[in-house]
């Protein structure tokens, strides 16, 4: 017994926290001491808790965050560095892109919650999450150009998408890091807050999201995500198409009839 103590105190913490709560599921990046940057280990379990996540009904929102002063500072560059020469830099960064992708492609709402820096690495997990919520005196920003790297994780893809093309090319070509508050203007951040209040405003948030159909935001995320990659007149077919189809769903019949009742709503996703 006295072995199997001392041979879990030796054990590293994990690099990834998963805590299931409230209508959510925070998954936590739990490397401090290197800034959260991202390894294997961190991608591996954050696929986990995406697929854990995915077939629990009680998990209506994921909150992605991180531990200590950092949300992420991208790749951990040892580690990269470590796989000069072989096939582990294709390989990392296919598993980098692979993960990004499952993030923003997730049918549940994808909260980031950013307790300090977010770079590079950093800054592509947060635009794969649908609603951002910074701590004020957080700094984000896109740093492979300070080290001669280029984004691998969808960086130069989806920033312009969403802060514009110059403004993504001043943080893509400059290197430096804008404040949260400055990235509110930008449309990257929705809201700053007090350090120690991020995580109840988070769960304000999650709470707002959790009393509402799974199905209708399921389907509402979509329209949104798929729409934007669609001229104007083929996305509104799909609108139209989605909402004849969401008309026969048990969830806005449940709706419409807690209006008529004057109650809340209980929705169950169907």
């Amino acid at each position: 017994m006295k072995n199997q103590a001392m041979e879990r105190e030796q054990m590293p913490p994990p690099a990834v926290v998963v805590d299931v709560r409230k209508g959510a599921m925070w998954i936590r990046l739990n490397r401090p001491e290197a800034m959260n940057s991202l390894t294997p280990e961190v991608l591996s379990g954050i696929d986990q808790a995406l697929s854990d996540a995915e077939g629990n009904q009680d998990v209506r929102a994921v909150v992605l965050t991180g531990t200590g002063r950092a949300f992420c500072a991208g790749a951990d560059l040892k580690y990269v560095r470590s796989q000069s020469g072989s096939d582990g830099p294709r390989l990392f960064l296919d598993s980098v892109l692979a993960t990004m992708n499952r993030l923003d492609s997730f049918p549940k709402p994808v909260i980031a919650a950013l307790n300090g820096l977010a770079l590079a690495g950093g800054l592509e997990l947060v635009l794969c999450c649908d609603l951002v919520l910074a701590a004020r005196g957080a700094k984000i920003g896109d740093a492979h150009a300070n080290y001669g790297l280029l984004p691998g994780g969808g960086g130069s893809v989806r920033l312009p998408r969403v802060i514009g093309p110059t403004r993504a090319k001043y943080l893509l070509f400059t290197g430096e890091f804008l404040s949260a508050d400055e990235l509110v203007e930008a449309g990257l951040v929705n809201q700053v807050v007090d350090p120690d209040e991020l995580e109840a405003a988070t769960q304000a948030l999650v709470d707002k999201i959790a009393s509402k159909s799974p199905l209708g935001l399921r389907r509402m995320k979509a329209l949104v995500d798929d729409g934007l990659q669609q001229p104007v007149e083929t996305a509104l077919r799909l609108e139209l198409l989605a909402s004849e189809v969401h008309s026969h769903s048990a969830d806005q019949r449940e709706g419409l009839l807690a209006f008529e009742e004057k109650r809340a709503p209980r929705f169950i996703g169907q």
